[in-house]
């Protein structure tokens, strides 16, 4: 293997980090030759959220067939690749080692050098990527950047897409596990965000005062197991956790979505505005499945209008979690930041980096 050599063939990216099997065949002007996903969203279902043992065995049946679609589409031959790039952080660890030991053995097998992808890191190059692929915007980056997902809620002042400062984060629950939660009280199905999202637009965001956690302090962390807690108490009452005997009306059920929504977006929405004001950059950078949420996106462009600041959210097919996202492994390739083959997992929830 040569890693320092300039590159300027395609590289194969991997995803693996909860329950979306991805790769992905991207160029070095970061054109997604060939693309694969394969969804688990029917197997967890029934458990109303994301069961780890059952992801790592899915992952493990799917990874190979996934990656030979993408080359396959791509029109590649694997010896033409100029690297295998995977995601080694965050995440759920069976998930995770499924994809860096298929990275690890392509390296070998193909004699290419190996790249390691902070997944979360990813998820803010995605707003990068539209940009750079069809030149109409400026770069992403210096910026603040916001992932707002199942498993992280962060805030980074991004200098560049590989120098990121983690301004502060969830301590409890994410906004996604909070969207997952308050659909499984309501029986609305998973995942959860999208049930609760179209819900909340039939709704009234004013019927329920929950509360808006850590919204004025004035640090970045985020808290979301509070807001939880408190939409139980209104729909069940304290002390009672038997959500499916529940006869709620339709429009309660609407109304509660609604104000749930709204208590999620103004602590976003507040806590990202007030970093923008505190770095003195003028860029917000959104990335993560929960962005894809309408209402969301709508308050952030209102905030950018309002505030001055510029605006990018991942494109609604780049939120959830893909391969796509991973070109950010280009960045790495020129600066010559190869991983070795001893490559080790960093699993769990990220926190301070």
């Amino acid at each position: 293997m040569n890693p320092l050599r300039p590159p300027v063939l395609p590289i194969l990216t991997i995803e693996s980090t909860c329950d979306e099997t991805a790769a992905a065949v991207i160029d070095g002007d970061c054109s997604v030759l060939g693309e694969c996903i394969a969804t688990q969203e029917t197997l967890h279902e029934r458990f109303s959220g994301v069961v780890p043992e059952v992801a790592a065995r899915a992952h493990l049946e799917r990874i190979l067939p996934v990656i030979d679609t993408a080359i396959r589409q791509s029109g590649i031959n694997p010896a033409d690749l100029d690297a295998i790039a995977v995601a080694d952080r965050p995440g759920l660890a069976g998930s995770l080692l499924v994809g860096v030991i298929a990275a690890k053995t392509l390296a070998i097998a193909w004699n290419k050098p190996l790249v390691a992808i902070n997944h979360l890191h990813a998820h803010l190059y995605a707003c990068h990527l539209s940009g750079v692929r069809d030149r109409t915007q400026s770069s992403a980056y210096p910026s603040v950047g916001l992932v707002v997902s199942g498993g992280h809620t962060s805030l980074y002042h991004c200098r560049s897409p590989l120098d990121l400062e983690y301004l502060g984060g969830t301590i409890d629950d994410a906004a996604g596990e909070a969207f997952d939660k308050v659909a499984t009280m309501l029986s609305l199905g998973f995942p959860g965000g999208p049930a609760v999202a179209k819900l909340a637009a039939k709704g009234n965001r004013d019927a329920y005062p929950f509360p808006r956690s850590m919204i004025h302090q004035p640090h970045f962390n985020f808290s979301f197991s509070g807001l939880k807690t408190a939409v139980r108490y209104a729909i069940t009452g304290p002390g009672q956790q038997d959500f499916a005997s529940l006869k709620l009306a339709d429009q309660v059920k609407a109304d509660v979505c609604a104000s749930f929504e709204a208590a999620v977006v103004d602590v976003l929405v507040g806590k990202s505005c007030r970093a923008i004001r505190e770095t003195g950059v003028r860029k917000l950078i959104v990335g993560g499945g929960v962005a894809a949420n309408r209402y969301l996106r709508e308050r952030l462009n209102d905030a950018a209008k309002k505030d001055g600041f510029e605006l990018t959210i991942a494109p609604a097919e780049l939120c959830t979690d893909n391969a796509v996202m991973g070109a950010i492994a280009w960045e790495k390739i020129r600066r010559g930041d190869f991983a070795s083959l001893d490559l080790d997992i960093t699993p769990g929830l990220q926190r301070g980096f």
